[in-house]
């Protein structure tokens, strides 16, 4: 990007070059012969394409078209990592409940007697009214909730 340049004078009478910003402000002060060296080392873009040859050309076209392609899937692969590193955020910030806990609610979710088997003892239990009347009936509970039990 070139600037505009600004030719002066100093008191001693060198030839200077003044680069001056938005406001008006000098930004820049150089020599012009330190300056005018500096250009002379440069070339332009125009005058590097005429210095090169068709081969030049067709290789610094491979290589933009290599770099694109590599930025392109960096840039993927950049968006997927941090896909999964949300993912992970989610998942140390609400951690699962331990597996005591798990264990200890499938504990107690198996160990509840099913309907039928509660419906049964206190049928036998209305039914039995002397104490030998009530032991069978608690063995006939006791079977028919085995059987239930195992029918699942």
């Amino acid at each position: 990007m070139t600037t505009t340049r600004t030719t002066m004078r100093s008191r001693t009478g060198t030839k200077l070059y003044a680069v001056r910003d938005e406001s008006g402000q000098f930004k820049d002060i150089q020599t012009y012969k330190r300056a005018h060296t500096a250009d002379m080392r440069h070339k332009s873009e125009a005058e590097k394409d005429a210095a090169r040859g068709p081969i030049e050309k067709q290789v610094r076209k491979a290589a933009k078209d290599a770099v694109k392609s590599v930025k392109s899937s960096v840039r993927g692969a950049v968006a997927a990592v941090k896909r999964v590193a949300k993912r992970a955020v989610k998942q140390v910030s609400s951690p699962p409940p331990p597996p005591i806990v798990i264990a200890e609610v499938a504990a107690k979710k198996t160990t509840r007697k099913p309907a039928a088997t509660t419906i049964a003892k206190v049928a036998a239990k209305k039914t039995a009214s002397k104490p030998a009347a009530k032991a069978i009936a608690k063995v006939a509970a006791k079977t028919t909730a085995r059987k239930v039990a195992t029918a699942k």
